[in-house]
């Protein structure tokens, strides 16, 4: 394995993966099906979330539409801020623990939080159970992602790293894949008949729930294919024993800027993906909601039952979501070749500011849902491309004792900073009367920040990685 990463450092004229080992790709696959598991995890809420949480809260059928829609904000809201803070816990403490015991040994134990607490999230019968348990599946979510970029960025030679690890972010996109799904073919129906089970009919958001403990069984492929953790881990092991894992270290003077540059353009990422990036998919239901009643207002009739109504804008709601998740995955793989191409510092403005112009587009002048269709795509293009940069850029920032740790310091100690952005955004509709399209477009204005945030960050590209 070592001299075909030399090989494949010296012989430049080659693509990318020319001498990639079978062991290197084995590693990919599976830290990539992990993050696949990860998404799905954090998706499957926001995929159900028109669902589950009004099940949970009482005295919803009392509420006009509107206060009803701003309610229903209001604690989904609140939900996604206990996702963002359960991930900064998990991530710096799975962080921390992949430098410590490996990080073959710390991914097992993220797959096994995320997927045994969104299964058990499935029996929530008040709405805090709900956001305590997103707050568990989080702690996993968080810690997955830092064990795993690390892990795969440790395998991979230089000249291989930004592809593999874009490659690695972008698989999230199948993630929403199956949470779309779930939302599509199981959440639209409402009900779920489990009598044979003799449960009766269930709650179809709680079957979508339930299905979270599937990802557990890639543990047993963990420990089939991953016998060892990897050479940087091991000789950082031996040579920084007591110091490995130090999250304290990630502040010191050659790092600290590094660490604040690293959770800022995290925190804003995040702020715009779950303030901006996943209402998106929102404005194609309403616009097929208007046109419906549009439709039974003309006739003077209903124009469908009340269960066929709730499917079909179910399924619009998935399209959207399909629509802009696929748009992101194209942006994901598209940012590693360019940062290869301009260097991590360019892509991360350019997609910053392109994403800022793709969200105001979107939320404040496009509303047919012909335009829709086509935007949906570009907006997701740019609104959460520039996450796969989090995968090639934090790893290249920290030397191997530190790696897994400043990593997911960055990535999940920024969900903290984020989560204060959708508690306001939630006020700002229950209590403040703005629309979706009016909070989206603020939010979308921290695009802005991150482009100026990277201005002081140190350009790793053709750089290798610190021991």
């Amino acid at each position: 394995m070592v001299a075909g990463r030399m090989a494949l450092e010296t012989d430049n004229g080659g693509p990318w993966y020319h001498g990639i080992t079978r062991h290197q790709w084995t590693v990919l696959v599976i830290a990539s099906l992990g993050w696949i598991f990860d998404t799905f995890e954090g998706q499957v809420y926001v995929s159900s979330m028109n669902e589950a949480m009004p099940d949970l809260l009482p005295g919803m059928d009392r509420l006009d539409a509107a206060e009803r829609a701003g309610r229903l904000a209001y604690f989904n809201n609140i939900a996604f801020g206990a996702f963002l803070l359960g991930g900064a816990a998990g991530g710096v403490a799975f962080g921390i623990l992949g430098d410590r015991i490996g990080r073959v040994k710390a991914l097992i134990l993220t797959i096994a939080t995320y997927s045994a607490f969104t299964f058990v999230s499935a029996f929530s019968t008040e709405w805090w159970h709900l956001v305590g348990f997103r707050f568990l599946v989080a702690m996993g979510v968080g810690g997955e992602w830092a064990v795993a970029a690390s892990l795969v960025a440790e395998v991979f030679p230089k000249r291989a790293r930004a592809w593999s690890l874009a490659i690695f972010h972008a698989s999230s996109v199948f993630g929403t894949w199956l949470a779309v799904a779930v939302g599509a073919f199981i959440v639209a129906g409402r009900e779920f008949e489990m009598s044979y089970l003799g449960l009766g009919s269930v709650a179809s958001w709680r079957v979508g729930f339930a299905a979270g403990a599937l990802p557990a069984l890639l543990i047993l492929v963990i420990r089939w294919k991953l016998r060892g953790e990897t050479e940087a881990w091991s000789k950082s092991r031996l040579a920084h024993k007591k110091r490995a894992g130090r999250a304290l270290e990630l502040f010191r003077s050659d790092l600290r800027r590094r660490t604040l540059v690293g959770i800022s353009l995290a925190a804003i990422g995040l702020s715009t993906f779950w303030g901006v990036h996943i209402y998106g998919k929102d404005l194609l239901r309403a616009e097929a909601e208007t046109r419906l009643d549009a439709a039974a207002l003309s006739d003077g009739t209903s124009v469908a039952s009340a269960d066929d109504r709730f499917a079909r804008l179910k399924r619009w709601e998935m399209l959207g979501m399909l629509l802009a998740s696929t748009g992101g995955a194209a942006g994901l793989l598209s940012f590693g070749a360019f940062a290869e191409w301009v260097g991590r510092r360019k892509a991360f403005a350019l997609y910053h500011l392109a994403g800022l112009a793709a969200a105001l587009a979107l939320f404040q002048w496009i509303s047919t849902p012909t335009a829709l269709l086509v935007a949906l795509p570009i907006f997701g293009f740019f609104t959460l491309g520039m996450h796969a940069g989090y995968a090639v850029y934090f790893p290249e920032l920290f030397p191997t004792r530190v790696r897994s740790t400043g990593a997911g310091l960055c990535f999940n100690v920024a969900r903290i900073l984020a989560a204060p952005v959708l508690f306001v955004s939630g006020w700002l509709q229950r209590d403040g009367g703005m629309t979706l399209r009016g909070s989206a477009s603020l939010l979308s204005l921290l695009f802005l920040a991150g482009a100026a945030v990277i201005a002081a960050g140190p350009e790793t590209k053709d750089t290798d990685l610190p021991e």
